[in-house]
Protein backbone atom coordinates (compact mmCIF):
# COMPACT_ATOMS: atom_id res chain seq x y z
CA UNK A 1 0.00 0.00 0.00
CA UNK A 2 1.34 3.39 -0.97
CA UNK A 3 1.83 5.99 1.72
CA UNK A 4 1.19 9.71 1.68
CA UNK A 5 2.84 11.95 4.26
CA UNK A 6 1.09 15.31 4.67
CA UNK A 7 3.02 17.89 6.63
CA UNK A 8 1.65 21.26 7.55
CA UNK A 9 2.46 24.02 9.99
CA UNK A 10 3.32 27.71 9.96
CA UNK A 11 6.08 29.12 7.78
CA UNK A 12 9.49 28.42 9.29
CA UNK A 13 8.44 25.44 11.40
CA UNK A 14 10.50 22.97 9.36
CA UNK A 15 8.03 21.45 6.90
CA UNK A 16 10.50 21.45 4.01
CA UNK A 17 13.40 20.16 6.07
CA UNK A 18 11.45 17.27 7.61
CA UNK A 19 9.70 16.45 4.31
CA UNK A 20 13.04 16.18 2.55
CA UNK A 21 14.42 13.91 5.29
CA UNK A 22 11.40 11.62 4.99
CA UNK A 23 11.44 11.50 1.18
CA UNK A 24 15.20 10.92 1.06
CA UNK A 25 14.91 7.92 3.35
CA UNK A 26 11.99 6.18 1.63
CA UNK A 27 12.74 3.53 -0.97
CA UNK A 28 10.64 5.14 -3.74
CA UNK A 29 9.31 8.61 -3.06
CA UNK A 30 8.16 11.87 -4.58
CA UNK A 31 8.58 15.12 -2.66
CA UNK A 32 5.97 17.76 -3.40
CA UNK A 33 6.82 21.18 -2.04
CA UNK A 34 3.45 22.92 -2.13
CA UNK A 35 5.01 26.36 -2.43
CA UNK A 36 6.86 25.30 -5.59
CA UNK A 37 3.61 24.07 -7.18
CA UNK A 38 1.81 27.27 -6.19
CA UNK A 39 4.61 29.37 -7.72
CA UNK A 40 4.29 27.64 -11.11
CA UNK A 41 1.83 30.40 -11.97
CA UNK A 42 3.81 33.44 -13.05
CA UNK A 43 1.50 35.67 -15.11
CA UNK A 44 -1.49 36.50 -12.95
CA UNK A 45 0.17 35.35 -9.75
CA UNK A 46 -1.82 36.23 -6.59
CA UNK A 47 -0.66 35.34 -3.07
CA UNK A 48 -2.65 32.39 -1.67
CA UNK A 49 -4.10 34.41 1.21
CA UNK A 50 -5.49 37.10 -1.11
CA UNK A 51 -8.73 37.22 -3.12
CA UNK A 52 -8.34 36.13 -6.72
CA UNK A 53 -5.69 33.52 -5.86
CA UNK A 54 -5.18 30.39 -7.95
CA UNK A 55 -5.64 27.80 -5.20
CA UNK A 56 -8.13 25.85 -7.33
CA UNK A 57 -5.51 25.27 -10.04
CA UNK A 58 -2.91 24.56 -7.35
CA UNK A 59 -5.03 21.75 -5.84
CA UNK A 60 -5.81 20.26 -9.24
CA UNK A 61 -2.07 20.17 -9.99
CA UNK A 62 -1.18 18.69 -6.60
CA UNK A 63 -3.78 15.94 -6.83
CA UNK A 64 -2.65 15.09 -10.35
CA UNK A 65 0.97 14.77 -9.23
CA UNK A 66 -0.04 12.65 -6.22
CA UNK A 67 -2.24 10.43 -8.44
CA UNK A 68 0.49 9.91 -11.05
CA UNK A 69 3.08 9.20 -8.36
CA UNK A 70 0.88 6.65 -6.57
CA UNK A 71 0.00 4.93 -9.87
CA UNK A 72 3.72 4.61 -10.58
CA UNK A 73 4.38 2.98 -7.21
CA UNK A 74 5.88 5.92 -5.34
CA UNK A 75 5.13 7.09 -1.82
CA UNK A 76 4.38 10.81 -1.63
CA UNK A 77 5.64 13.40 0.82
CA UNK A 78 3.65 16.64 0.53
CA UNK A 79 4.03 19.82 2.53
CA UNK A 80 2.00 22.99 2.46
CA UNK A 81 -0.09 25.11 4.81
CA UNK A 82 -3.26 23.00 5.00
CA UNK A 83 -6.63 23.32 6.65
CA UNK A 84 -9.09 20.61 7.76
CA UNK A 85 -11.08 20.76 4.52
CA UNK A 86 -8.00 20.12 2.38
CA UNK A 87 -6.83 17.26 4.59
CA UNK A 88 -10.30 15.65 4.37
CA UNK A 89 -10.30 16.08 0.59
CA UNK A 90 -6.93 14.35 0.27
CA UNK A 91 -8.08 11.60 2.66
CA UNK A 92 -11.20 10.96 0.55
CA UNK A 93 -9.44 11.24 -2.81
CA UNK A 94 -6.66 8.84 -1.82
CA UNK A 95 -8.60 6.46 0.43
CA UNK A 96 -6.63 3.52 -1.01
CA UNK A 97 -3.43 4.87 0.57
CA UNK A 98 -2.16 5.06 4.12
CA UNK A 99 -2.03 8.75 4.98
CA UNK A 100 0.03 10.22 7.78
CA UNK A 101 -0.96 13.78 8.61
CA UNK A 102 1.30 15.86 10.86
CA UNK A 103 0.93 19.48 11.87
CA UNK A 104 4.36 20.66 13.03
CA UNK A 105 4.18 23.31 15.73
CA UNK A 106 6.58 25.31 17.90
CA UNK A 107 6.38 28.12 20.41
CA UNK A 108 6.56 31.78 19.34
CA UNK A 109 10.20 32.26 20.34
CA UNK A 110 11.29 29.24 18.31
CA UNK A 111 9.34 30.22 15.17
CA UNK A 112 11.01 33.64 15.21
CA UNK A 113 14.46 32.06 15.68
CA UNK A 114 13.89 29.51 12.90
CA UNK A 115 12.56 32.16 10.54
CA UNK A 116 15.78 34.14 10.98
CA UNK A 117 17.78 31.06 9.90
CA UNK A 118 16.03 31.01 6.52
CA UNK A 119 17.59 32.77 3.51
CA UNK A 120 16.81 36.49 3.67
CA UNK A 121 14.45 36.37 0.67
CA UNK A 122 12.48 33.52 2.33
CA UNK A 123 12.08 35.06 5.77
CA UNK A 124 8.48 35.70 6.74
CA UNK A 125 9.01 37.94 9.76
CA UNK A 126 5.71 38.88 11.39
CA UNK A 127 3.79 36.64 8.95
CA UNK A 128 5.30 33.53 10.60
CA UNK A 129 3.72 34.56 13.93
CA UNK A 130 0.40 35.26 12.20
CA UNK A 131 0.52 31.79 10.60
CA UNK A 132 1.45 30.18 13.94
CA UNK A 133 -1.62 31.74 15.55
CA UNK A 134 -3.76 30.73 12.55
CA UNK A 135 -2.56 27.10 12.76
CA UNK A 136 -3.47 26.97 16.45
CA UNK A 137 -6.98 28.17 15.60
CA UNK A 138 -7.48 25.33 13.09
CA UNK A 139 -7.76 22.95 16.04
CA UNK A 140 -6.44 19.85 14.32
CA UNK A 141 -6.83 16.56 16.17
CA UNK A 142 -4.24 16.51 18.95
CA UNK A 143 -2.96 13.15 17.62
CA UNK A 144 -1.86 14.95 14.46
CA UNK A 145 0.07 17.75 16.17
CA UNK A 146 3.78 17.43 16.84
CA UNK A 147 5.44 20.14 18.92
CA UNK A 148 9.01 20.32 17.64
CA UNK A 149 10.15 23.14 19.91
CA UNK A 150 12.58 20.87 21.77
CA UNK A 151 13.18 18.28 19.04
CA UNK A 152 16.09 18.06 16.64
CA UNK A 153 15.47 17.61 12.92
CA UNK A 154 16.36 13.92 13.21
CA UNK A 155 14.09 13.38 16.25
CA UNK A 156 11.22 15.07 14.41
CA UNK A 157 11.81 13.00 11.27
CA UNK A 158 11.88 9.73 13.25
CA UNK A 159 8.74 10.66 15.18
CA UNK A 160 6.81 11.35 11.96
CA UNK A 161 8.11 8.22 10.28
CA UNK A 162 7.62 5.80 13.18
CA UNK A 163 4.58 7.02 15.15
CA UNK A 164 1.32 5.49 13.93
CA UNK A 165 -0.76 8.04 15.85
CA UNK A 166 -0.42 10.31 12.80
CA UNK A 167 -2.23 7.85 10.47
CA UNK A 168 -5.61 9.22 9.38
CA UNK A 169 -8.38 6.75 10.08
Amino acid sequence: MNKIYLLTGPAGVGKSTISKLIATNLEKSVLIEGDEIYHLVVGGYVSPWKNGNHLSLFWQNCKSIITNSIRSGYDVVFNYILDKKQVLDIKQTFSNCQIKFVCLMVDEKTIVERDKLRPLDCQMGERSLILLKSMKQKKFNKNNILDTTNLTENETYLEVLNNDKFILK
